[in-house]
């Protein structure tokens, strides 16, 4: 069982450092930044549970009902998009505040719930994250030829190197905050949101494209 703990570590740390960059990302430094230390955590905890699912899903071989027709891609792509750039748009039009310790002031802040959810769509329905899966896992349990325990440990800790690597970037990103000023996140806000929108609108022009 060794073989697959030491796999699993170098995967998590190859897939984290190397592949690690998307809309999933500039969301979660920019929420650490904005909305502090512990919701960068819930969200990074999101994509690791979309990233469970996704690993879960490529087991089974579910996958394959998305990729059944052209119009389930079609409507997946579209889907994908909307979220995207709804999520783009709340980031670049959100106001920046920063708490600050010398005043009564509270920022409010949403419900844990919502930054778990929001890692998690963000990565759920990314489908270059999908695809990204679908490549690994079938090259993994190719290799292992079926051996599940093995398959199922090596995944399971590249998962979580992927999300305690997440957690190191949340407190990486929220360190940098007590030396940056508001117009510095709201350039953040700005640069992150305008990935989502441009991403959402990428994915939406590629799914009419194949689809027609």
């Amino acid at each position: 069982m060794i073989t697959p703990i030491w796999e699993g570590l170098v995967l998590g740390l190859t897939l984290a450092f190397l592949f690690g960059f998307g809309p999933a990302l500039f969301a979660l430094i920019q929420t650490s930044i904005h909305r502090g230390l512990w919701s960068g955590f819930q969200m990074a905890f999101g994509i690791f549970l979309s990233d469970a699912t996704l690993v879960t899903l490529c087991l089974l071989g579910a996958l394959q009902i998305i990729n059944e027709t052209p119009e389930n891609q079609l409507v997946f792509g579209l889907i994908t998009g909307v979220i995207l750039i709804i999520f783009g748009i709340v980031t670049f039009t959100r106001e920046v505040k920063i708490a600050d310790d010398t005043n009564n002031e509270e920022i409010r802040k949403p419900n844990p719930i919502t930054f778990i959810l929001k890692g998690f769509f963000l990565n759920f329905t990314n489908p270059f994250v999908w695809l990204f899966w679908i490549l690994w896992v079938t090259t993994i349990t190719s290799n292992y030829q079926g051996e599940t325990d093995s398959v199922i440990l090596l995944f399971s800790i590249t998962l979580l190197v992927i999300l305690a690597t997440d957690m190191l970037k949340c407190f990486g990103a929220y360190k940098i905050k007590r030396y940056v000023t508001p117009r510095f996140i709201q350039w953040i806000n700005w640069v992150a949101g305008s990935g989502l929108m441009v991403f959402g609108i990428f994915l939406l022009i590629r799914a009419f494209i194949e689809f027609f």
